[in-house]
């Protein structure tokens, strides 16, 4: 078994940033390898949440659960 947890880390930091697009999302991080379950393996840790935005449709955020993943790790979330 692979070890995911540095691409899932960069996910995580990624979305973080800002607010992404759940279209954005898939695009940038989608994979043929079913091995490679970046997106699967962050939301089913709770570290990204996919909610419904009134004029932004779908998007991803980053959960409390995920930005205490982030300094764990010794990535400092971003202060919005």
């Amino acid at each position: 078994m692979q070890n995911i947890e540095p691409l899932v880390l960069d996910l995580v930091e990624w979305v973080e940033k800002q607010p992404r697009a759940y279209t954005e999302v898939m695009e940038a991080w989608k994979t043929s390898c079913p091995r490679l379950t970046v997106w699967e393996d962050a939301v089913d840790h709770g570290y990204l949440l996919r909610e419904k935005h009134a004029t932004a449709g779908q998007r991803v955020i980053v959960t409390q659960a995920g930005r205490q993943f982030l300094e764990q790790k010794g990535r400092k979330p971003a202060h919005r």
